[in-house]
């Protein structure tokens, strides 16, 4: 195991990573296969070739290695719920006749949610909004851009024109749906990177996500092998579209608010970040109470949206047991009143430059 190792992973680092992986996999075999699977060899390996592979005559189960350091632990878990897709069809459903990724191996691999493809790195199955969502989302760019104006109103305006669209289309497809019979493709996405510390501000962009932007967001365990430690990154579940616009949003709210607390430091002379999260905390609560505003206007005009079930139903694959946890929030200081003050000033708008802060997902260039 030690043969070949990266000069940023040790020893010590290097078992640790292969005990997280093999408790990687008890979990997903509890919760999806209920605990049907018997343990495998579970091997690093060093070949950058394959991303990993089961290996039935040895019963092996083999990740690679550099994957395993160089890419989010989500692709690493999506890739070990691929090859333990393979063995479940070779030991629990006796499939020999089919080739490896024939109808046995794609029906497993949508039941838990992943990418079936037979190589190439993991991707969401809906990773790219189809033509019709494409224009939507296009659409929104352009009002986001005008969101940029100078003037408050127009710039408050177009920001909420932006939201009413978001919703119009996403009632109109569920309508389309429910007549066609059709659902809804789905995919994922991780946003941000993995902290060991989930802060409350960072809980309340979940949040605004979930309940105004067409997402179902869930925070979910991640291993950083280089640390050697555990953390928790935001997912989120919805059409390619929404999940677009939502991962924007997520890297616009962070980053602005950074630049709010800057601002506040800066005016206020302030010479540490102790209040940074306190602070931070409030600017989105206001954005959210600023969200819940235009949220009433819409049910007075008629637009209410109801949770998507075929969404809930594609969390619930992806993830069987949900815990939900209580947390308590930051003190409701005079900061944190600033803060709220602040977030309910931010106008939702393309950046000058058009980059997302997230995982680097980008809305179409202005035009």
């Amino acid at each position: 195991m030690a043969e070949g190792l990266p000069a940023a992973l040790t020893a010590v680092l290097a078992a640790a990573l292969a005990r997280e992986l093999r408790a990687t996999w008890h979990q997903i075999n509890e919760a999806y296969f209920r605990g049907a699977l018997l343990t495998p060899t579970l091997e690093l390996v060093a070949a950058r070739s394959t991303l990993g592979r089961w290996v039935p005559g040895t019963r092996t189960v083999e990740v690679s290695l550099s994957l395993a350091i160089e890419k989010p632990w989500g692709v690493v878990v999506e890739v070990l719920k691929h090859e333990m897709a393979h063995q479940y069809v070779h030991e629990i459903l006796g499939e020999r006749s089919q080739t490896p990724h024939g109808a046995a191996f794609r029906d497993a691999c949508a039941r838990l949610g992943v990418d079936g493809r037979a190589a190439g790195m993991p991707a969401a199955p809906a990773d790219e909004p189809d033509e019709t969502e494409e224009k939507v989302v296009v659409r929104i760019s352009r009002l986001l851009a005008l969101a940029e104006s100078p003037n408050r109103h127009e710039a408050e305006a177009a920001m909420a024109a932006a939201q009413r669209l978001m919703l119009k289309h996403n009632l109109d497809t569920a309508v389309d749906c429910a007549r066609s019979g059709a659902g809804r493709a789905y995919g994922f996405a991780h946003l941000g990177r993995p902290t060991g510390r989930v802060g409350e501000h960072e809980r309340l962009v979940a949040m605004i996500l979930g309940k105004h932007f067409f997402v179902e967001a869930i925070w979910v365990p991640v291993y950083r092998p280089r640390e050697g430690k555990r953390g928790s990154v935001l997912e989120i579940c919805g059409t390619p579209a929404n999940l677009a616009i939502a991962e924007y949003a997520h890297g616009f709210l962070l980053g602005t608010a950074e630049r709010l607390w800057s601002d506040h430091k800066r005016a206020r002379g302030l010479a540490s970040d102790r209040e940074r999260r306190t602070y931070m905390a409030g600017v989105m609560t206001g954005f959210a109470d600023k969200l819940a505003r235009q949220e009433a206007t819409c049910r007075a005009e008629g637009l209410v949206w109801v949770k998507d079930g075929d969404l809930g139903g594609y969390l619930r694959r992806r993830h069987p047991h949900v815990r939900h946890v209580r947390h308590a929030g930051q003190r409701r200081t005079d900061t944190w009143v600033h803060g709220r003050e602040a977030g309910r000033q931010i106008v939702l708008h393309r950046p000058v430059e058009g980059a997302v802060t997230s995982r680097g997902r980008l809305l179409p260039a202005k035009g």
